[in-house]
């Protein structure tokens, strides 16, 4: 049950079939995740500031029913970071994501 929102201060028209395609290739880095439960959010577009300064930037938020290793999420940072370079050209320097773990999850009128 991953959630991944995507806050960019690039323009992501037309690529939104790429993002959704890599996104869940990357989810499915995590034990017991796939695409074939992941909810996204794209957004960009967005003016963002790292720095002190106007860049081209991202934030992701990944939210997980159930706990994770260390070394998956590392996995994932990787793919993401060079999925976000490739399709956006931003600079993996001025990417951020935060990795969110719960045991309580709400889904189809109840929780799991």
């Amino acid at each position: 049950m991953p959630m991944i929102t995507l806050t960019t201060s690039a323009n992501i028209a037309g690529q939104e079939d790429a993002l959704k395609a890599g996104l869940g290739k990357a989810i499915a880095l995590l034990p017991g995740k796939s695409e074939a439960h992941l909810m996204l959010s794209l957004t960009g577009n967005i003016p963002m500031y790292f720095r002190g300064e106007a860049c081209d930037a991202a934030f992701l938020e990944v939210s997980c029913f159930g706990h994770g290793k260390p070394e998956a999420y590392e996995a994932m940072t990787g793919a993401v970071c060079g999925l976000l370079a490739q399709t956006l050209a931003l600079d993996p320097a001025n990417i951020y994501i935060k990795y969110d773990e719960t045991t309580n999850w709400g889904w189809n009128g109840h929780n799991l």
